[in-house]
This record gives C-alpha cells, structure tokens and sequence, in this order.
C-alpha cells in the first residue's frame, strides 16, 4: 500500500473520529441541561423521533423543543449547576483537543521527504524518449584521435577510414533528449550507428531501437565520446586502422573512443533558425481612399 493511501486513509479516520467526537459532545450537554430529567426529555439516536432530536437530518437539534424548554425553566436549576460545568469543561478540553488534532494532521501529510535527489529525477527523464520538444537536426563529420580520418557509415558496416568531404562520412545527427542522447544516421546511406548485444558496432536501417541511441559526453580536451544509452559504458571507438573496437573492451579515457565534430566545406543549415518579432507600438491604420 502506498504512503498516499495510507495519509488519507488516516485522515478520514481522523474526521470520522471528530465526528463521533461533536456528537457525543452534544448529547452530554443535553444530558446535563436543567430540567430535562425531571421532565422525562431524553436524548435518542435515530431509533425514535423523541424531542430534542432531527429524524429528518438524523442529528441532534441545536436548540432544545419548546416542551423541553418550557419544563427546564419551570425547575430549579441549582440541582444541576455542578454537573453542567463540569460537561461544559469537558465539552471545551474535547474541541481544544480535537482541533489539535486536526491542525497536527495535514502538517504531517505535507513535510517533504528527506534525503531527496533529484539527479535521479533527471536520470529518470534522460532515459526515457522525448516525442514533444523540437527536433535538432544537424550534420557534422566525426574525426577519430586514433586513425586520423572519419566515422563511415557504409551500410550495416561501419568503419573510421573517411577521408574529410567523403559522402559516407557525413552524418546527420538527430537529438533525442534533453539529456545529449542522439541517433545518428549516414546522410548518403540512410542507415544508424548502432551497437549490439555484443558490443559491435552496426549499420540499422530502422533507428527507433535503444540501441541506436549514444549519449554525448564532452571532454576535459574538447573531445567528444559517444557512449550507448542502453549498455552504460560501452563506448564508441576505432582502432589505428579504423576498424570498430567493441564495447566492453573501451573506457572514457581511451584515445579509441575521443572524437571531434568537423563540418563539411559548404554545408548548409538543416535547422531553421528560430526568428525573433518585436513588438511595436500600434500603429494607427489608415484605411484607403476609393477614388470618386
């Protein structure tokens, strides 16, 4: 059972609780008010309409019947002056009571849960997928540290052997996320960088797996490392003759996995650049004159 459940199920107790509470209040005043036991008026439950009772709201009146009245003038009321206080005493310590109880309830529903993270929160939202926010669409070269040429994308291979304008070593690189997860995708190609269940690294045609999808780190020297949303770890790299190094195998400080971002000669923007309106005072118009 959740904590939720569990509070407002304690606070319909506790109201219920109150209720019983008022109502027996009441009716230990009626019990002691002056005169009604001489005069045989008598507090009843819903069993029986007897004076001093609503049968049809099922609640106590808040006034005493006329007869019930009328007997309690007519009788001394020195006989009763001493239990009235004391049900009247009583009657107060049972509201101060139930209204401390009530103003310590909601304080304790509401008080924050320590020891609070939110970088879970965050981790929680980066993994799951963002179909709402806007699509950034860029295309860029990859550069390895390692061969010194380009990530290729060439089918369902994958290779680092590109030289810098080649059309398999343009990339079109999509954001998923707001956390640096991206697909990318070979512009010529149309096919995703992706790693397996083994670590390799392969060629898609469909990218909307989780394994199509690699987080971007920066590095403290300005290198990039992609590493793969689903195997935590596993990072993308090549060795010195451009061939994929699998996934268990690579670190973050690793040259194999150290990437840079190169763009190729006379590339032109995918993404539409977002345009800025400034608002003017209104300006009034003037409405054209037809010729007579």
């Amino acid at each position: 059972m959740s904590k939720g459940v569990t509070r407002r199920r304690q606070s319909r107790q506790a109201l219920n609780f109150s209720a019983l509470v008022v109502l027996s209040a009441k009716r230990d005043r009626w019990k002691a008010a002056p005169g009604l036991a001489q005069s045989g008026a008598r507090l009843s439950w819903p069993s029986s309409c007897a004076p001093g009772f609503d049968s049809v709201h099922l609640k106590p009146l808040d006034r005493p019947p006329p007869a019930a009245a009328a007997a309690a003038a007519a009788a001394p009321r020195h006989h009763h002056h001493h239990s009235a206080m004391y049900y009247s005493l009583l009657s107060a310590c049972t509201c101060l009571c139930l209204h401390f109880l009530l103003l310590c309830i909601p304080v304790q529903m509401f008080v924050p849960e320590e020891n609070v993270d939110f970088r879970i929160h965050v981790e929680n939202q980066t993994r799951a997928r963002d179909d709402v926010s806007r699509k950034q669409l860029r295309l860029y070269q990859l550069y390895s540290r390692t061969s010194g040429k380009h990530i290729q994308v060439l089918g369902r291979r994958i290779s680092a052997k590109g030289e810098d304008g080649d059309k398999y070593a343009q990339l079109l690189v999509e954001t998923d996320t707001f956390g640096s997860q991206v697909r990318i995708k070979g512009k010529e190609t149309d096919f995703y960088l992706c790693m397996n269940r083994k670590g390799k690294l392969v060629g898609k045609p469909d990218g909307t797996s989780k394994e199509c999808v690699f987080i971007e780190k920066v590095l403290e020297n300005n290198y990039t490392a992609l590493m793969s949303a689903k195997y935590s770890g596993w990072y993308v790299g090549f060795t010195k003759k451009g061939r994929p190094r699998k996934g268990p195998k690579t670190r973050e400080n690793q040259q194999d996995v150290h990437f840079m971002k190169r763009y190729p000669k006379g590339q032109v923007d995918l993404q539409k650049p977002f345009k800025y309106t400034t608002v003017t005072k209104r300006t009034r118009r003037i409405r054209p004159t037809n010729p007579s």
